[in-house]
């Protein structure tokens, strides 16, 4: 009876200790299942992406854009070609023999992205909903706003909208770009060219008397003839946000963009110096009468960069 009574104590203590163990784990298991997903790293999206194993990546570009994208001597300068330099880095693809340029008239972007001839274009382009129907766009990297420039012997002539309106004043802007719809939203003609610098070129030889274009574009032209032109503030109204363009296609491509672009701007943030302040300052700065700092991107993905440290929670 002795015997029969241990064995029976023995088999309690053992149902008992199963039953907590089988509760224990269970505890666990709904620990494990409130945990929040493992983060993709970079490294992982970059093995997503179309440019995963190419040679170069092919950026498209303005080579005629003072300041922002113009070839100069033989090499690519300008604020949208610093930009696309540090994201060529970040992507793997350091150094200009990693890279392809591709010179893009602002007509040209949609159409070299939806046919797969550039993998990303870093070039003024403006994020509108028309386009993110073509495209896909990380960013904004940077805010401007449309301005008009107009010859300095016109200063009296050409103040405002109404003024442009005015038939006898010739206006040019660039075709495919937004400052085209915007002047004709306010019923202002203009003759449409390829590129701003034809438009530009036009004023100096008296065939036109003003040029409409985002503010960053004309301050490249205003400081190659600071004497003969002058940047008007009119209030078109609109912000214009440059963003990189991406293929459709290859959304592990913006979303790496868009995570390093984000990268600068947080080093921004915290007094750093960010790539973006150091291209800005290097450029653009000393022709804007406002100054400007980075924007924070939109729907940047949270991702594990390089050095494999989880982001802080």
């Amino acid at each position: 009876m002795s015997q029969f009574l241990t064995r029976s104590r023995i088999r309690s203590v053992a149902t008992t200790a199963a039953v907590a163990l089988t509760l224990t784990l269970a505890a666990a298991a709904g620990c494990d299942s409130r945990q929040p997903p493992k983060l993709p790293s970079v490294a992982e999206k970059l093995r997503e992406s179309n440019v995963y194993g190419q040679p170069k990546i092919r950026i498209g570009v303005s080579t005629t854009e003072p300041l922002m994208g113009e070839l100069s001597g033989g090499a690519h300068v300008g604020f949208d070609i610093e930009i696309a330099r540090y994201l060529a880095a970040q992507l793997g693809f350091e150094g200009d023999q990693r890279i392809e340029w591709v010179s893009l008239a602002t007509e040209d972007r949609i159409p070299a992205l939806q046919g797969g001839t550039v993998d990303m274009v870093v070039s003024s382009f403006s994020m509108t909903e028309q386009r993110e129907t073509q495209v896909t766009f990380a960013g904004p990297y940077f805010v401007t706003t449309q301005e008009t420039m107009i010859p300095v012997r016109l200063r009296d002539r050409v103040r405002t909208i109404e003024d442009l309106q005015n038939k006898e004043i010739r206006v040019c802007t660039s075709g495919g770009s937004t400052t085209q719809a915007e002047l004709r939203n306010h019923q202002i003609q203009a003759s449409v060219v390829k590129d701003v610098g034809d438009c530009v070129q036009g004023i100096m030889e008296g065939r036109y008397d003003a040029v409409s274009s985002d503010e960053t574009i004309l301050a490249g032209f205003l400081s190659q003839h600071p004497k003969d032109l002058l940047i008007v503030d009119m209030p078109f109204g609109t912000s214009e946000l440059l963003g990189v363009g991406v293929p459709i296609g290859d959304p592990a491509l913006r979303d790496l963009v868009a995570f390093f672009l984000n990268k600068s701007y947080l080093q921004g943030r915290q007094g750093l110096s960010s790539p973006w302040l150091t291209a800005y300052h290097r450029t653009l700065g000393p022709w804007l009468k406002v100054p400007k700092s980075q924007p924070q991107p939109l729907d940047v993905p949270e991702l594990v960069d390089f050095d494999d440290k989880a982001p802080r929670r």
